[in-house]
């Protein structure tokens, strides 16, 4: 008989269902969400550095032959606190969508006392004796809420794409912190390239200000010669503390990444090392290739999911719920009669709600999900545009950067040619002090530019690899 009762209430549910088929979410939004195709190639591509073919390596970090790096790289996915954030923020959504897969099992509670009551004798017009009794009683009580329209499977749905998109969050996070440390690890390198540079010539300039002192206490050379001489000098020394205080400031910044504070990192990183090779043949991929490796892309993409399902939700709010409740139990005055047959208790309650008007607010919660959808699939567009011209800015700076190291060196062997050779003629009275000013100054600021260019072509580098999305699988 119960039986029965319940499928006649599930049969009614399902014509319900079919009545109102029309307001189920059909088309969540997944289909094609790019405005226009990905270009088929990058813009300038140079075959001598990029290969369309090839793929990042996971660990691109390590093509630059640095263990230190490698060290510190490790430390800081280990221990950087923004990681640790995007990390926690990826567990909370698992457990969400943990707790959105548990509306599909039943809710069972299990409950036990003893009571004693009286009951007044004069609650009626005859006069009598006030009544007293107490019973034990349990139960095991169980309520399910059966998903015949799909409404939790949507929310399971949206829940699986927001930890998905956190997931690709981290992902992003950690290719940004490794990016964040060998950038930073590289512009080190060349502060303390530029200072043993700022020493090498402070070295050669008190030299030349030996020799215009001695030119000028005999008479070959005028007090000027030894004041510009000495101005070149002290203006080489006073770039020393700059350079140092930057220096500090770079291994402040590489402890907050890795998680340490300076002092730790100070004694293997205060050590001047050479700046790491350059040039490095990139395995690019085709612009497509993006959608699938840039993990902040793979992210707008799951908040569309997670918005195409939330409007899955706010359309089935239109539909019914059917409700099964149930409960099992026991009552006996005397605790030893618990478990007799004539002291249990039971009761099934299949329950179908239907809301019929709730003041339009439903409407209006479902013009706000598809507007949300609507902004998810412009941001996911707009991320894949960014992603595209920070490649194609990225590839360009490096092969400009490239043209340019070569260039530079040639103006460091000429500008040391042209300091020797105009402190030669000085000493033979052939050429003006300025010249040998003039030499140094421009040496001095071409072997530091050098420096510049070759930081700058490895910080291209590093964009290419974030830009390609690290290899991140």
């Amino acid at each position: 008989m119960l039986r029965d009762k319940i499928s006649h209430l599930a049969m009614t549910a399902v014509m319900v269902f079919s009545v109102v088929h029309s307001l189920k979410a059909g088309d969540d939004g997944s289909g094609q969400y790019l405005q226009s195709a990905m270009p088929e190639a990058w813009q300038d591509y140079d075959s001598n550095r990029f290969d369309p073919a090839g793929s990042v390596d996971r660990q691109w970090w390590r093509q630059f032959d640095d263990s230190l790096l490698d060290s510190l790289i490790d430390l800081g996915v280990q221990r950087n606190y923004d990681l640790s954030v995007a990390s926690r923020r990826m567990q909370v959504a698992k457990n969400t969508l943990g707790a959105a897969k548990g509306q599909w099992l039943p809710t069972v509670g299990i409950n036990a006392g003893w009571q004693r009551s009286q009951t007044s004798g004069r609650a009626t017009p005859a006069d009598m004796p006030a009544a007293r009794g107490s019973f034990w009683s349990g139960s095991v009580d169980m309520s399910w809420e059966i998903d015949v329209f799909g409404k939790i499977a949507s929310q399971v749905k949206e829940s699986g794409a927001r930890f998905r998109a956190t997931r690709d969050q981290w992902a992003a996070a950690m290719l940004s912190l490794e990016a964040q440390i060998a950038d930073t690890y590289f512009h080190l390198r060349s502060l303390q390239a530029q200072m043993e540079v700022a020493r090498t010539h402070s070295s050669s300039q008190l030299a030349v200000v030996k020799i215009t002192e001695a030119r000028f206490e005999s008479g070959l050379a005028s007090k000027l010669d030894v004041a510009q001489a000495k101005r070149v000098y002290y203006s080489t020394i006073a770039s020393i503390p700059q350079l140092g205080s930057s220096i500090k400031a770079s291994i402040n910044a590489l402890a907050v990444l890795v998680g340490e504070y300076p002092e730790a990192l100070q004694p293997v990183l205060e050590t001047p090392k050479a700046l790491p090779q350059y040039i490095q043949l990139v395995g690019t991929g085709m612009p497509m290739n993006l959608l699938d490796r840039r993990p902040d892309i793979k992210a707008a993409r799951e908040q569309i999911a997670a918005s195409a399902a939330s409007v899955g939700i706010a359309k089935k709010e239109f539909l019914p719920s059917l409700r099964l409740d149930g409960s099992i139990g026991t009552q006996a005055h005397d605790g030893g009669d618990l478990f007799t047959s004539n002291s249990f208790t039971w009761s099934v309650a299949p329950t179908l709600s239907w809301t019929i008007f709730d003041g339009l607010s439903r409407k209006y919660n479902l013009a706000s999900a598809k507007e949300q959808l609507q902004i998810d699939i412009d941001n996911y567009n707009l991320v894949v545009l960014t992603a595209v011209e920070e490649t194609d800015n990225a590839l360009n700076a490096y092969t400009s950067d490239l043209k340019c190291i070569s260039s530079l060196e040639e103006v460091v062997r000429q500008s040391e040619e042209a300091m020797r050779l105009s402190l030669d003629l000085y000493k033979l009275d052939l050429s003006a002090f300025t010249n040998v000013v003039d030499a140094q100054l421009t040496y001095l600021e071409s072997e530091n530019s050098v420096i510049e260019a070759k930081y700058n072509a490895l910080s291209a580098l590093i964009s290419i690899y974030k830009a390609l999305g690290g290899g991140w699988n």
